[in-house]
């Protein structure tokens, strides 16, 4: 074993396939307790590893990805040997996560974090009616849209991406501000903003028009203002196989390969 990574820890999105890569990989490596562990090794897809990530946020455990889900855009290719040599090779991309802070309609704070973004998304046939403000001060006084997100240079391949929002490589101190299908002002196609700046989103008649926000994977139903800000304190590490480092895949889809 490396001397850097003695001890890893294998986690599986539970799928036929994850589950069978599981089995090969502890028989060959051994499956260290995710609290001894040096390095996690998530097997699944994307999704896979944002929970990962997630899940030992605050811990400063790598993870290393090996694909065997849908997309991977993430991940790493799955090979079964070699994995003490990949890893001791791998590559470090280092994010911090978003910071959400979530008010419903019945005054209740919900607190959580995204890595990839945070999205504000209307839940009636209504659109949403949103207020934008910039480190206090208000920027947008109304969108109505199908929503809004605020997404992280990681994330910004991801749901930002598909709502024509900007790619952002990896190390540029940016946030994407994206709208989701804007219908006031019709042109606006949002803004790229220092990451050093707090995001605040009002909803706009939120008995008429309710809106739900979401960080990655939690949903906070009927808010009426959520604040958004970068969370420096904590450091997310990725391991990438060299040449295949998240800034490299980044700099890829931005020509379309």
């Amino acid at each position: 074993m490396t001397a850097r990574y003695k001890a890893i820890s294998f986690v599986s999105s539970g799928t036929p396939e994850a589950d069978a890569a599981l089995a090969k990989l502890v028989e060959r490596y051994r499956n260290a307790d995710p609290a001894e562990a040096d390095v996690i090794v998530a097997l699944g897809g994307d999704g896979l590893m944002l929970q990962t990530l997630h899940r030992f946020m605050g811990t400063g455990k790598p993870i290393y990805g090996m694909n065997r889900g849908s997309v991977g855009f993430l991940m790493n290719e799955f090979r079964e040997r070699g994995l003490s040599k990949r890893l001791e090779a791998a590559e470090r991309s280092v994010v911090h996560p978003l910071s959400m802070r979530a008010v419903d309609r019945t005054g209740s704070e919900v607190l959580a974090m995204a890595i990839n973004e945070v999205s504000l998304l209307r839940r009636s046939y209504q659109a949403a009616k949103l207020r934008i403000s910039v480190d206090g001060q208000i920027r947008l006084s109304e969108l109505v849209a199908d929503g809004v997100l605020l997404a992280t240079p990681a994330g910004s391949t991801a749901y930002n991406l598909s709502a024509n929002g900007p790619i952002l490589p990896l190390d540029a101190p940016l946030l994407a501000l994206t709208p989701i299908s804007a219908f006031r002002p019709r042109r606006w196609r949002g803004a790229l903003l220092p990451d050093h700046a707090e995001v605040t989103i009002e909803v706009l008649e939120p008995e008429k028009r309710p809106v739900s926000a979401v960080a990655d994977h939690t949903q906070i139903d009927d808010v009426v203002s959520v604040a958004i800000a970068i969370d420096r304190s904590i450091d997310l590490v990725m391991l990438h196989d060299p040449g295949h480092s998240l800034d490299e895949r980044i700099l890829r889809e931005q020509f379309g390969y």
